[in-house]
């Protein structure tokens, strides 16, 4: 797996657990809806650490908790 398609998973766990929209985490998050429908839609492969710290205060969790699953301690080394 990908770190994007891990992040876009991410993304939409938490969403779901917080029982709100993509696009409501955009409004809450200030980031554009556009760029978050890119990164939960796979058509971000380089996501930005500003970009995901500000979903992360949308979500109202630490960066920490957003990488801190077995997802991500899985994840190989990309090499490209």
């Amino acid at each position: 797996m990908r770190i994007s398609d891990a992040v876009a998973e991410r993304i939409l766990e938490l969403c779901m657990a917080q029982n709100i929209t993509v696009n409501k985490l955009a409004t809450v998050s200030g980031v554009t809806q556009s760029t978050v429908n890119d990164i939960v839609n796979r058509k971000a492969k380089n996501i930005g650490i500003i970009t995901i710290k500000k979903l992360c205060d949308g979500l109202d969790i630490t960066i920490t908790d957003f990488f801190d699953t077995e997802r991500f301690r899985s994840l190989e080394q990309e090499l490209y």
